[in-house]
């Protein structure tokens, strides 16, 4: 279906003061960052380069390693079939779901991140502190799993996120806990994509207010 996408996009917010920058950015992981059932404006890395316009500060079109489907394994094989070369000023990553939907092994996660992290740490130039890691959305509430165990389905997930907290804390990077945002959706639709599965619109522009504190905080220094 998708493949991974390069200067694709959305252009800033207008700002009337000068902006810093510019600032490159490299988004790493799967549907959740490509924006699997929205627009192509809508994805999490895209409103988060027009809410970092009006803090002040100009961050190029996103660069994205992110295909609907993929594991750890998945993106690791990807990011060297991308033959990237650059560095950037701040690198995202959110993975895991899928290692979780497939049934996939939380020891080989752990690993997999582990060797992610150190991806993403050398695309910042070695800059722990340019790293910013998402935890996993629970679609668990979503239609998709009504009829899933809901229960395995949460807890399982949380002992995902677990694994990438811990490695992240290890790590010095920045983590960002937006799965109690996902689980929101238990009792608002509005926060899930019209594929039944996938975060809407309403739902990215919730992590990025939390997510562009952070980079914003890291890019100011």
């Amino acid at each position: 279906m998708e493949s991974y996408q390069t200067n694709t996009a959305s252009q800033p917010a207008s700002n009337t003061t000068p902006l810093k920058g510019p600032y490159t950015y490299l988004a790493l992981g799967d549907s959740y960052t490509i924006g699997q059932s929205v627009d192509i404006k809508d994805p999490f890395p895209y409103q988060l380069q027009n809410i970092m316009a009006i803090k002040g500060f100009n961050v190029t079109t996103p660069n994205i390693i992110a295909v609907t489907g993929w594991t750890t394994g998945d993106l690791k094989n990807a990011i060297q079939q991308a033959g990237l070369n650059q560095q950037f000023d701040f690198v995202t990553l959110l993975i895991g779901v899928n290692n979780q939907y497939q049934g996939k092994s939380q020891t080989d996660y752990r690993t997999d991140f582990v060797q992610l992290l150190t991806t993403a740490i050398g695309f910042a130039g070695g800059n722990k502190q340019k790293v910013f890691v998402l935890s996993i959305p629970d679609y668990s509430v979503t239609p998709f799993a009504a009829s899933a165990n809901k229960a395995k389905i949460a807890t399982e997930i949380d002992q995902f996120n677990a694994i990438n907290s811990d490695e992240s804390t290890k790590a010095g990077v920045n983590y960002l806990d937006i799965t109690p945002i996902s689980r929101q959706a238990a009792a608002d639709a509005s926060l899930i994509a019209s594929d039944g599965l996938h975060p809407s619109a309403k739902m990215y522009a919730l992590w990025v207010q939390q997510l562009s504190v952070q980079v914003a905080g890291q890019l100011g220094k």
